[in-house]
């Protein structure tokens, strides 16, 4: 898992579900990668799981960023966007 932006209103964090802690052995069935994102909107606190052609969508978004670097308005904007997909209830586990 890996922060990618945390504000008042949103965390977005990119999750490499399968990936291997050093000491974790590997498993013994392969398992289906389901690479994503997850972005929570602290607002109303909901979040949603990109992954599939949602996360490459967002993935495209963020190369995008990376050439022409966005102001925080923008980046809560798209966000704002996603928020909408947002049904699940933030939940500790």
């Amino acid at each position: 898992m890996h922060m990618l932006y945390d504000s008042e209103s949103f965390v977005v964090v990119q999750i490499h579900a399968n990936a291997l802690e050093d000491s974790a052995p590997a498993p013994a069935i392969p398992q289906l990668a389901r690479n994503g994102f997850e972005i929570v909107d602290k607002r109303s606190g909901k979040e949603v799981y990109l992954d599939g052609s949602w996360a490459e969508m967002f993935q495209q978004r963020l190369s995008a960023w990376a050439q022409n670097t966005p102001t925080q308005q923008e980046i809560e904007d798209t966000l704002e966007g996603y928020s909408g997909l947002a049904n699940t209830p933030i939940s500790l586990h």
